[in-house]
């Protein structure tokens, strides 16, 4: 009999599930995409139930269109959108509040109260992160200010998304998650790898309504619910992010990946050195297997993928993402355009939550073929501006840059990135590292892997060309991006 690993994959905009092969290979995958929902300017939210009921649609394609039997699946991978909040009632299994995402700023002003209150230095010494609204903390804290008769409730409870599709499958038997989502809270002691009741305390967060923290490959249970005879444990769960570098065989210091998804995500491996940044970088938890830690420091770029969504459904001069390439290849340069895609504000290493995104060197000559090459140098820039900090930070210094995400198929992308960076830009041939490093973690896990199986094969090294013109173009969109920090 075949044996499968099924990943499931839950990102901001869709659901996904991918089952791999005893070769680490994609035999099947299923896709179903989600309807955000905005209720207010800058607050991005989605529906937790459709989240999981997307999860069970992509279940039940994989069985309908192949031969695959439910006893044939070895075991299940979870990778999620981290920081992304749900609070629901363990008794009915209700939310109390749609899911706030990773990207929402409708906690601007309780981060700002937590600045004045001058925390951030307890806040960065103990979790590594900086206070943002991006994280869990300020969210969960905005929930009980909307909701303060929940604050007594001892049905509530709280989870990232991982935690919300455990709690699901394993038919509410298990409330727990894994030290990679723990590490994206601001609840979480990067230290002692443990709940911190300071900060608890601080956000005003009762403890019991936290998740139980286990290992990235633990036992988290078996799947209770009946989707189609599937019965089989889960034996990973890690953030997205994370999932990609172990997709990506980031497994020695100082490997570094970028993941042109809804944002950017590059991080690099730092071993077991905990680096605390001084530069606006995050500290985090790169995976814990068998109770060994490997950290890592990362640069989080909230605009990459979405500003190519942009171009098609803001701007509609595409129809789909795939026409960028074309389009920006109908002009040799950007023609002095210059984009700085902060539409919710800046990530790393600013932080600044204020910062809208700009469009400056528009001429009577400028052409929508500018504006989407452009557009693909501001994601490329994006991550030159933080491979150099966390050089400079680290002392690390890769030879190559390895990528995925949706975005990594757009070669002219690519190309602009290997040569502002004046580094190789490697390219998988498995394209879903996200998925499949829940999948390598759990195939581990289950003895359907070995360690030495985790070897990746190459589909393109993208060298770079033209290197000090496209620097002068980075220096360009520098200067933009100052001006539109000052401007906002």
């Amino acid at each position: 009999m075949k044996e499968y690993i099924l990943a499931i994959d839950q990102g901001t905009t869709s659901t996904r599930v991918i089952l791999f092969d005893e070769r680490q290979e994609i035999v099947y995958s299923a896709q179903k995409e989600l309807m955000m929902i905005y209720p207010e300017p800058s607050y991005v939210e989605a529906d937790a139930n459709e989240i999981y009921l997307s999860l069970l649609y992509c279940i039940g394609q994989l069985f309908q269109n192949t031969d695959i039997k439910p006893e044939e699946i070895k075991a299940i991978g979870i990778t999620n959108q981290r920081e992304t909040t749900v609070m629901w009632n363990k008794k009915t299994g209700i939310p109390i509040h749609n899911a706030i995402i990773w990207q929402s700023r409708q906690t601007s002003k309780i981060t700002e109260r937590y600045k004045e209150m001058g925390v951030e230095p307890l806040v960065k010494e103990k979790t590594g992160l900086l206070l943002d609204p991006y994280f869990s903390a300020t969210k969960i804290r905005w929930l009980y200010e909307r909701y303060p008769q929940l604050l007594d409730d001892e049905d509530i409870i709280f989870g990232t998304i991982d935690t919300w599709l455990l709690w699901k499958l394993t038919g509410g038997e298990v409330h727990a998650t894994d030290v990679t989502n723990a590490s994206r809270t601001l609840l979480f002691n990067i230290h002692t790898l443990t709940w911190d009741q300071e900060l608890c305390d601080l956000f005003k967060i009762p403890m019991r309504i936290l998740p139980e923290i286990l290992d990235n490959n633990a036992e988290f249970g078996r799947v209770k619910v009946d989707l189609f005879g599937l019965d089989c444990p889960i034996l990973a769960m890690i953030g997205d992010q994370q999932a990609a570098l172990f997709g990506e065989s980031c497994l020695k210091k100082g490997d570094i990946k970028n993941t042109y998804g809804t944002g950017g995500f590059i991080l690099v491996n730092t071993a077991d050195e905990l680096i605390i940044s001084e530069s606006g970088l995050l500290s985090t938890i790169a995976w814990r297997l068998d109770s060994k830690v490997t950290y890592a420091l990362e640069g989080s770029i909230f605009v990459s993928g979405s500003l190519i969504q942009w171009l098609r459904d803001g701007l509609g001069i595409i129809k789909s993402a795939q026409d960028s390439k074309e389009l920006a290849l109908k002009v040799k340069d950007s023609g002095g355009i210059v984009i700085i895609p902060a539409f919710v504000g800046l990530g790393a290493p600013y932080w600044d939550d204020h910062c809208r995104g700009s469009i400056l060197g528009i001429t009577r000559g400028t052409k929508d073929a500018h504006i989407a090459r452009a557009a693909l140098e501001a994601m490329a820039f994006s991550v030159k501006n933080l491979i150099d900090v966390i050089e400079k930070e680290t002392g690390l210094s890769a030879a190559d840059l390895k990528v995925d995400g949706g975005a990594s198929a757009n070669d002219l992308l690519l190309e602009i990135q290997s040569s502002v960076l004046n580094k190789d830009v490697v390219k998988k041939k498995v394209k879903e590292a996200t998925a499949l490093g829940a999948a390598r973690i759990a195939g581990l896990k289950a003895g359907l892997y070995k360690i030495e199986d985790l070897k990746d094969d190459e589909e393109s090294i993208i060298h770079p060309s033209d290197s000090t013109m496209m620097i002068e173009t980075y220096k360009r969109w520098k200067r933009a991006l100052e001006v539109t920090r000052m401007f906002a």
